[in-house]
């Protein structure tokens, strides 16, 4: 008999801790999303909308460049889903055990050249950027806009020098801006997204590297039917129409 008020207890204080909800269940609690630092306004948006059709769950984002943040979740990270600006990084990630499921590409991105309004460097077009004494800034090659980046530059045979190499497309673009340098290397969402502060050069050559962004829950997830919801809403109409607006071409579905 003595053990009855023991186990009563132990239910309550369960219930309790798990406010009278499964653990696990993915129903509350946070939500830990790593996203390429090109996401920044889509899933800033889109985690609201999240919050608001999951009371009670808290959407907690962190941007980076998607090698950056790869290399975080490979070193114990915790995060429920990984969202990156290519295919090489979430790769990585499957090969390590690290992802539950199969990725879900839900956008793409293509280069272009943002310059300071005006244009003082006069940037036409791709092989502007090698001209001698050009300030180019581009993301390092491990970024996926940097890996884009080197792409074309092979491609069309124009060697690039730049004088700075980042790890974010949110860093080139804030040099641009910044006036630090003539021209940056970023995805045509950045340049759509500071409308004002930079003009974009489009080139025809971006069509050969286009980037893919794809999704993942990841295997060390704590809240997994919360991180399914949330690639869920990166597919639908409406955070396809979010995505689009931001000038993202769509995804695989």
């Amino acid at each position: 008999m003595a053990l009855l008020p023991a186990v009563l207890m132990a239910a309550t204080l369960a219930a309790c801790g798990s406010g009278g909800q499964a653990a696990g269940s993915g129903s509350g609690g946070t939500l830990t999303v790593f996203a390429a630092a090109s996401l920044k306004a889509t899933f800033t948006e889109l985690a609201q909308t999240f919050e608001n059709r999951h009371p009670g769950t808290s959407v907690t984002l962190s941007f980076a460049g998607s090698a950056d943040l790869a290399s975080q979740v490979n070193q114990g990270a915790p995060a429920d889903v990984f969202a990156s600006a290519d295919t090489r990084n979430m790769e990585k990630l499957q090969e390590a055990g690290l992802v539950d499921g199969e990725p879900r590409v839900f956008a793409t991105n293509t280069l272009a050249i943002a310059v300071p309004p005006g244009n003082p460097a006069g940037i036409r077009s791709f092989a502007d950027l090698g001209t001698p004494g050009i300030r180019l800034v581009q993301c390092a090659r491990q970024v996926p806009c940097g890996a884009a980046a080197a792409a074309v530059e092979q491609h069309t045979g124009v060697d690039l020098a730049p004088v700075s190499e980042e790890n974010s497309v949110t860093d080139v673009l804030g040099k641009v801006i910044s006036g630090e340098a003539d021209a940056g290397l970023v995805y045509a969402t950045d340049v759509q997204s500071a409308a004002g502060k930079v003009e974009r050069v489009p080139f025809p050559e971006a069509s050969g590297a286009v980037n893919s962004y794809p999704a993942a829950v990841l295997s060390g997830s704590r809240n997994s039917e919360a991180a399914r919801a949330f690639l869920e809403l990166l597919a639908s109409p409406e955070g396809q129409q979010v995505l689009a607006a931001a000038g993202f071409g769509s995804g695989q579905h």
